[in-house]
């Protein structure tokens, strides 16, 4: 163990440079590389999930690798180690400190089932974030010993192309190392956007690279954005008892809307609009499709103490001479200047491509004009045949760490396997881990009336309440299952609670064709546990499932994914869709 810690000392920001030096002071491989003799077989910068799969694989197929990675510190001076967003500054975190705010929802129910618990609980924000740094480093440490166990080398530089074979790394205290490789793996990621134009945010604000790893409470906070970063942070922070505000220009999870459009089943023909089934109840403005599906989210958040400035764009930031930020904002709907005071202000407005440093256009590696991310093909390659890109950094990928952990061992093994396999990106499933998780896979109703015409969508729908929500008595009113299928190519939609009403909510969405063999097209669910119940749908789904074969399967009891091979009753039967008994 000693050695192997050495060894790995040697690899990280003690770094010996032991090379002979070269023209200009640079050392390493430039040399090598003009004479055509490369350093590695594969040199993936980034190391982050994607890259370090990638770099992995590659070297259990026999290969010499090198992963260059290099942390930025972000403005407020955070900075993490080995293992990329996810595991340092994204999901992990994240989840650890989701699962803190679920605890509290828990504990709120105890006494009815027994437990003598004196209400309220505190919670104590340093113990957590202690907890979940300190996992967060188990797996830098991890990342660590398994790229030296496969004999993976690992450069603690900021790396940038110095031509399409060679890249130039700068370590922290200056010195630079020149790496070539025959392939070159681009999985840099992405890293949080700065409102740089308004007044005080870079001076005194933070982002989700930083929330993570805040020794206090950041106390009373202000959320700026509805992207689902905006809204899992701003939930978690509700739930352990803080103060919380999300502003939002328009309407929430933008990106997950137009992901929705893809892949949930919510219109506003199948929605309510705070009072029922609007094909039930009154014409209405149609909203923008699947906009119940986000507005089921907030509410919820909403109904659970998080507050929600809509319409509402920040203009100034600045700290009072009592130390907290003073926010100034406009309200857009009534024309008016708002003010508020806050301990910390969270920007989560979205992400940029982390590509600034890399110099691409010495490699001749293209971007997209309007994003910057980099273009690629079916194989992941880019503009240069040899170098490959994947993950966030790549234009039109699913922003998923397991997306790029899988694009990235399917392309090593391409590359040094001789395999022909090509990354998916069909039927990928996700969650947001908001307060009320939403879980989907697979289409949407839209895309479904798309390809196969509006008068082929049947629905299917129940209303239901989860059987833990009994005993303490939580309002599970917005509890609605709903299912569609095409007359001529169905598809289901399951989907619990139409939206407006202050209640707990969940919903499945289920899409299918009922032509034979009726393969199901897509899953959404809302409501507890979404990730572990969409994960297990997207086996059947990505395995061509048809509704008949959902209908005949045992479900679960008591569940409430069960409630997904129940379906019987469509909506324009008129029947009462309640589910009664257990």
């Amino acid at each position: 163990m000693a050695a192997m810690a050495a060894g790995l000392r040697g690899l990280g920001g003690r770094f010996r440079w032991r090379m002979p030096a070269v023209a200009g002071g640079v050392r390493g491989a430039a040399q090598g590389a003009v004479a055509g003799q490369r350093d590695y077989d594969l040199l993936v910068i980034g190391g982050g999930s994607g890259g370090l799969a990638c770099a992995k694989e590659a070297a259990q197929l026999g290969r010499k690798v090198a992963v260059v990675d290099y942390v930025e510190p972000s403005p407020r001076g955070t900075r993490w180690g080995l293992g990329g967003t996810c595991v340092n500054v994204g999901c992990i975190p994240k989840k650890l400190m989701h699962q803190a705010a679920l605890l509290g929802g828990l504990i709120r129910d105890a006494p009815h089932y027994g437990w003598e618990v004196a209400q309220p609980v505190p919670h104590d924000w340093r113990k957590m974030a202690e907890a979940v740094q300190n996992h967060v480093k188990s797996l830098n440490w991890g990342h660590r010993v398994q790229l030296h166990d496969r004999k993976v080398k690992y450069f603690n530089v900021k790396a940038g192309f110095v031509d399409k074979h060679t890249v130039r790394g700068v370590a922290k205290g200056g010195k630079e190392i020149l790496l070539s490789a025959d392939h070159i793996v681009i999985a840099t990621g992405g890293r949080p956007r700065y409102p740089a134009h308004i007044e005080g945010a870079l001076e005194y604000g933070i982002t989700s690279d930083d929330i993570f790893w805040l020794k206090e409470s950041p106390g009373k906070t202000l959320v700026v954005g509805a992207s689902y970063v905006a809204l899992e942070c701003a939930g978690f922070l509700t739930g352990i008892g803080l103060d919380v505000t999300v502003m939002m220009r328009s309407i929430p999870l933008r990106g997950f809307d137009q992901l929705f459009k893809e892949k949930s089943l919510v219109k506003i023909e199948v929605w309510s609009c705070h009072c029922g089934d609007i094909k039930h109840s009154m014409a209405a403005t149609k909203e923008a499709p699947c906009r119940q599906m986000s507005s089921l989210v907030t509410e919820h958040m909403a109904s659970h103490g998080t507050r929600f400035l809509r319409g509402c764009t920040p203009s100034q930031v600045r700290r009072l001479l009592d130390g907290q930020l003073q926010v100034t904002w406009e309200d857009h709907t009534t024309g008016k200047e708002g003010t508020g005071t806050f301990n910390t202000v969270l920007w989560a407005v979205g992400r940029v491509p982390d590509t600034r440093s890399l110099n691409l256009e010495k490699a001749g590696v293209d971007t997209s004009p309007n994003t910057q991310k980099i273009l690629v093909d079916s194989r992941e390659a880019t503009s240069v045949p040899h170098i490959y890109a994947i993950g966030d950094v790549v234009e039109g990928r699913p922003e998923l760490t397991p997306t790029a952990v899988m694009a990235g061992r399917l392309l090593a093994q391409r590359l040094f396997g001789g395999s022909s396999d090509l990354m998916d990106y069909d039927k990928v499933p996700t969650t947001v881990f908001t307060p009320l998780e939403y879980g989907c896979v697979g289409l949407s109703e839209e895309e479904a009336v798309a390809r196969h015409g509006q008068e082929h969508v049947e629905v299917y729908h129940a209303h239901y309440k989860p059987l833990e929500f009994t005993v303490p008595g939580r309002d599970a009113s917005q509890c609605y299952v709903k299912a569609g299928c095409r007359v001529d190519a169905a598809w289901t939609l399951l989907t619990q609670s139409p939206p407006g009403l202050a209640a707990e909510m969940f919903g499945f969405q289920m899409v299918c064709l009922r032509e034979p063999p009726q393969p199901v097209l897509g899953l959404h669910f809302l409501g507890p546990n979404a990730g572990e119940v969409t994960q297990g749908f997207a086996l059947g789904i990505k395995c061509g499932a048809s509704y008949v074969q959902v209908m005949q399967t045992v479900g679960i009891h008591p569940t409430c994914s069960e409630e997904v091979v129940k379906l019987r009753i469509s909506k324009r039967s008129g029947l009462d869709p309640t589910v009664t008994g257990c």
